[in-house]
């Protein structure tokens, strides 16, 4: 349910069983500190030659690009389909859908994660075309469950947009076996907290989108599956798709195996929440006239009016709301906007643990685009290259123009780089919980170099850094790319927002929260902590081998001291257990409640340890214990403050328990 951007479902696996000082240094330092990367070619890229689009070129690029790039990255198998004004250019099958099936792009199935809100988006505006909703009401009027909202009202052009302002959730999004929650369910337990003011930072939720569905449902008195199954799969003409889990017996056997790649056994089927963010199962070819009815090719029956349709190609949103960010690409109902060499493109992505897909729609030409994976391939970006070299390739190959708008001459001052220079990471976050965690690992790096560019490190949808070059004040470029920054400001011209694609902000950290800052903070704790435990046998074994005595020392500095190192145990035990815990929940494992109230317990305790160790200290002083020894307190008073410090700041112990 993600795209390239990470649309939608889960984070990446990673594995579990890792050693805590290795994942959270290398997470937390490592992640941070991109190397300097050369500055690239400044000149746009030349648009590529027009080549013929027609059926047997397109057909022919396809069969040259797709088969390489599945054996070279061991992507078990791949569908793709091109429309143009409803007539078929290419459609294509390649790879396995599973033992002794090869892909068929008529008849195998493919889990589209995120692409289903393109058909969510057009059930609501089908709804508010008839005028049974209200885009720009307080979505509340069509709900029977409670979803506080102390930061404003949410309306449905907020959710289609993604700027409700609900903070991530990951609970219950993939499951492995069928009897989850219903739609309602779903959204009325524990609801994310709203913690941005709608209308003013794009941050893509899937819970957005199970609103959304909802109020479907609500209108409608029926489920959201039956209601989108009627007036839009089957409306377009879409014989093989549906919404439903488990899937229908005939659906289930024309269903791809998914596969982390082809060296892998095949996985389990994949369970959705919330559906209407995720759960439609397609055919490339259904997708293909999924495109053309909403593309309103002859031959088609039209999913919207002309006017649901236009609406469904402007930008929910304006300034008014979005401020500067709005100088950038933003989202439609239900489609970012991709736009490439001057033609306007609009399209989702979408990725659920296994399956990897992407939808374009070009609106004046009447083309559509629509291209999957069954796997995710040997390497973290297989998949995300491969979708880019069809979606991108193809309007480079057939479609080129501008490159996009160039850097003024006075443009980039060192000192307007200056001031974006900072830490940043995604709004996309949780802001309530232990799973804040996360987003520590994922931060971005700004830059200012001293020809007035920017260094972005990592790039928004990529592992490299990048050079921005500024258009236009509060606008920067690709340096020798494409790709678009936007910079919010406040009336005392510091940066509240980094915009980039539709639907995904940066915000910027203060130092506290700077991951390399903690990253050291903690690999230095834990040497501590660990020095500390090891310590004392390792003293005893020497004393008893150079037969050394020592003076007792005090009852109450021995148990201080003993108490510390409870405390040291309990710290360590705990942040084990959180690493184990977040990743396995990025994994889409479920942690059992008792486990994650037990880690808060000690880390409750770790806390504890800080005046424990600060009595020890005193005491030690008091009783003129040798330089060694109150030094050896000190730092174990500091290690413990630290890792306080960082469990304070990444939510450890935050009271809920939610994710």
């Amino acid at each position: 349910m993600i795209t390239a951007r990470r649309t939608g479902g889960p984070p990446r696996r990673r594995p579990a069983a890792v050693a805590l000082l290795v994942v959270l240094v290398a997470a937390l330092v490592g992640g941070c500190a991109a190397p300097a990367a050369p500055a690239p070619d400044p000149a746009p890229r030349a648009a590529v030659p027009t080549a013929p689009l027609g059926p047997a070129d397109v057909g022919a690029w396809l069969d040259g690009l797709v088969p390489a790039a599945l054996d070279r990255t061991g992507i078990a198998g791949a569908a793709v389909t091109v429309v143009r004004d409803g007539q078929v250019l290419a459609t294509r099958g390649y790879g396995s859908a599973g033992p002794g099936r090869p892909v068929d792009p008529d008849r195998t199935l493919f889990r589209v994660g995120s692409v289903s809100k393109v058909a969510t988006a057009v059930a609501v505006l089908q709804l508010a075309d008839r005028g049974l909703v209200d885009l720009d009401a307080d979505v509340r009027r069509y709900l029977d469950i409670d979803v506080p909202m102390p930061r404003g009202p949410v309306t449905l052009r907020n959710l289609l947009s993604h700027t409700a302002g609900f903070e991530e959730q990951i609970r219950g999004l993939i499951r492995a076996a069928p009897g989850g929650p219903s739609l309602r369910e779903f959204l009325a337990t524990d609801p994310p907290e709203q913690v941005g003011t709608p209308g003013t930072v794009p941050s893509y939720s899937n819970y957005d989108y199970g609103l959304a569905g909802y109020v479907v449902e609500r209108v409608t008195g029926e489920p959201f599956e039956r209601y989108v199954q009627r007036e839009v799969l089957d409306r377009a003409g879409m014989t093989t798709a549906t919404f439903d889990q488990p899937l229908p017996a005939a659906a289930a056997g024309a269903m791809s195996e998914g596969y982390t790649s082809v060296d892998a056994p095949p996985a389990p089927f994949e369970f959705v929440g919330p559906a209407p963010a995720g759960s439609l199962s397609a055919s490339a070819t259904d997708m293909g006239r999924f495109a053309s009815a909403l593309l309103g090719a002859p031959g088609s029956t039209p999913l919207l009016s002309p006017a649901a349709w236009a609406l469904m190609q402007r930008p929910a949103l304006g300034p008014d709301t979005l401020g500067a960010l709005a100088d950038g690409p933003r989202m439609a109902p239900g489609l970012f906007d991709e736009s490439r060499n001057g033609h306007l493109v609009l399209g989702h992505g979408g990725d659920t643990q296994w399956f990897h897909s992407h939808l374009q729609l070009y609106p004046a030409e009447r083309i559509g685009v629509f291209v999957t994976t069954n796997s995710s391939g040997r390497g973290g970006a297989d998949t995300l290259e491969l979708r880019r070299a069809v979606t991108e390739g193809f309007t480079d190959r057939y479609l080129p123009g501008t490159a996009g708008p160039a850097p003024a001459p006075d443009a980039g001052t060192p000192a307007r780089a200056a001031a974006i220079a900072g830490t940043y990471e995604s709004a996309r976050r949780s802001a309530s919980t232990f799973m804040g965690a996360m987003n520590l690992m994922a931060q971005m790096r700004v830059a200012a170099r001293p020809d007035g560019t920017l260094l972005v490190s990592p790039a928004p949808n990529d592992v490299r850094p990048a050079a921005y070059a500024e258009v236009r004040p509060g606008l920067w470029r690709e340096v020798g790319g494409r790709r678009l920054l936007t910079v919010r400001t406040d009336a005392d011209g510091r940066v509240t927002a980094l915009g980039h694609d539709a639907a995904f902000t940066e915000l910027p950290v203060g130092p506290l929260r700077d991951a390399a800052l903690l990253g050291t903070v903690l690999a230095g704790s834990v040497v501590v902590l660990l020095g500390a435990l090891v310590a004392p046998p390792a003293g005893a074994l020497w004393r008893r081998r150079y037969g050394v005595v020592v003076a007792a020392r005090p009852r109450t500095d021995r148990v201080l001291h003993g108490l510390t190192r409870a405390a040291a145990v309990a710290a360590l035990v705990a942040l084990t257990g959180w690493v184990v815990s977040v990743l396995t929940i990025a994994s889409l494992v479920d942690v059992p409640l008792p486990v994650l109230r037990g880690l808060q317990v000690l880390q409750w305790i770790g806390l504890a340890g800080v005046p424990v160790a600060a009595a020890g200290v005193v005491t030690a002083l008091r009783s003129r214990a040798g330089g060694w020894s109150v030094t050896g307190r000190v730092l174990l008073l500091v290690a413990l403050a630290g890792v306080a410090v960082v469990a304070v700041v990444a939510g450890l112990l935050l009271p809920s328990l939610t994710y």
